[in-house]
């Protein structure tokens, strides 16, 4: 993978459009992949048990309570030509670092265990996505990470409303029940404006656009891998 050029000049328009016309080709194909993963394929088809969405709830917090953290090291390693970017990763750390409350709320009103979602650990798909962040993370300005972010917020902004309306149809379930989904899917839609912003800053060069769709990838794969294993 290239190293990300040090220059802060910012991309132009033409630049973010054209790196967003290659995440969209990402994205179309992360959500096929999603929709034939067994959870999700349940889910739309109207056998979603309340194990399933427990299931989904105790492995999801588990990788949604390391997103502030790589989130954060991210940010650490963002030089001083760049510290409008750093700023906003930081206001995304202070706006999401509580999410997994969410997850662990959901769980309980379920009738869920607090001490099992607590104490659960990853599983492979969780674990691999988690290492991959860090990973990416840890390195001088780390904005291939903006894939990444393009496509978690873009399950929140496309996905999560619609999934929070269908677990709690098919499962009977009051708001405070999908409080986690029901966020994402209000709050997302709106990031897309700062995501832009944070392109004009990291995807001045073709080699910095590469990055950033190659890293959309395989964030895509290790978060499937993760749906995946909810239901093995």
């Amino acid at each position: 993978m290239e190293a990300l050029s040090l220059d802060a000049q910012e991309a132009t328009e033409t630049d973010v459009a054209a790196v967003l016309r290659r995440l969209a080709v990402v994205w179309a194909d992360f959500e096929s992949r999603l929709e034939a993963t067994p959870l999700i394929r349940k889910l739309t088809r109207g056998r979603f048990t309340l194990a399933d969405y427990q299931a989904f709830l105790i492995q999801l917090r588990q990788q949604v309570k390391d997103g502030a953290l790589w989130m954060s090291r991210a940010a650490s390693n963002v030089d001083e030509r760049r510290l409008e970017l750093r700023s906003t990763l930081m206001r995304h750390v202070v706006v999401e670092h509580r999410d997994f409350r969410l997850l662990e709320a959901d769980y309980r009103a379920t009738g869920g265990d607090f001490g099992v979602i607590q104490a659960a650990e990853k599983n492979v798909g969780s674990d691999a996505f988690s290492g991959w962040m860090f990973n990416e993370a840890s390195k001088p300005n780390p904005f291939g990470l903006l894939g990444a972010m393009f496509i978690i917020e873009g399950l929140g902004s496309i996905k999560a409303a619609e999934w929070g309306r269908r677990v709690a149809d098919q499962l009977g379930l009051p708001p405070e029940a999908v409080s986690f989904l029901r966020y994402h899917g209000e709050n997302d839609a709106g990031h897309m404006e700062e995501f832009r912003a944070m392109l004009r800053q990291a995807a001045a060069g073709e080699a910095d656009q590469r990055r950033i769709v190659r890293c959309a990838e395989i964030t895509a794969r290790l978060y499937v891998l993760q749906i995946e294993e909810m239901l093995l």
